[in-house]
């Protein structure tokens, strides 16, 4: 099939591949039939694009820190990304719909298409394991991962004031709120004041670490 060579993995099991590619509507046109859709393939391949893009970015980013790694991955995975990811291999062409989906443009409608990856995903897991998927996976999400822009922080304390610069009259204090363990290793808690208002608390191993932790958790209540 077409569709094998564009990924590189051909079925043994060319049912899966069948079942994978079939929407519930095709399904249902034909009830007689008892067709087989992708609905539960989906379940299993969202499980094991998962496990694939958290194995490869905790490998291959180690600079990142969990927050980043969990908006990296859920960037990764979401609709948005797997609908790209399908048409680089024009996926909705291949998708078995019934006549009124295919007639309302089921083919190119990101929710049936980004389901049909992650079933397609299950089918060369099931049919030729976890190493057969993670490189079909990572075919597509390590170019991805290295268009991936994180925004540019020179550092947190910089950033934080830097935005409440823009407001004069605004005042920001860093105050030690506690300072614990043996002198080689120390851990600090600081709080980052706003005129009297907490806006920030973070702990680290020095009172620099502490500090851009706490300047760090104001900028994402803040929203940045």
């Amino acid at each position: 099939m077409e569709l094998e060579d564009k990924i590189g993995y051909h079925f043994k099991n060319k049912d899966l591949l069948t079942a994978a590619l079939t929407h519930s509507s095709y399904a249902n046109e034909r009830k007689s039939q008892h067709i087989t859709y992708n609905e539960r393939l989906e379940f299993l391949g969202d499980a094991v694009l998962s496990i694939v893009v958290s194995d490869y970015i905790f490998k291959h980013c180690p600079d990142l820190p969990e927050g980043d790694l969990t908006k990296l991955r859920a960037s990764l995975v979401c609709e948005k990304s797997l609908f790209a990811f399908a048409k680089q291999i024009n996926l909705g062409s291949y998708l078995l719909l019934s006549k009124g989906e295919r007639n309302n443009g089921g083919a190119n409608r990101p929710s049936i298409v980004s389901d049909a990856f992650e079933a397609l995903i299950a089918a060369i897991y099931i049919d030729g394991g976890i190493e057969a998927a993670g490189r079909h996976i990572l075919n597509f999400v390590v170019p991805a991962i290295k268009n991936f822009k994180r925004k540019p922080v020179k550092d947190y304390k910089t950033t934080l004031q830097e935005i409440i610069q823009k407001n004069p009259g605004e005042r920001l204090d860093y105050v030690l709120v506690s300072e614990s363990g043996p002198d080689h290793n120390k851990h600090f808690v600081f709080e980052v004041h706003l005129n009297s208002n907490v806006i920030g608390r973070g702990g680290g191993r020095s009172k620099k670490e502490a500090e851009q932790q706490a300047a760090r958790e104001a900028l994402e209540l803040m929203g940045y």
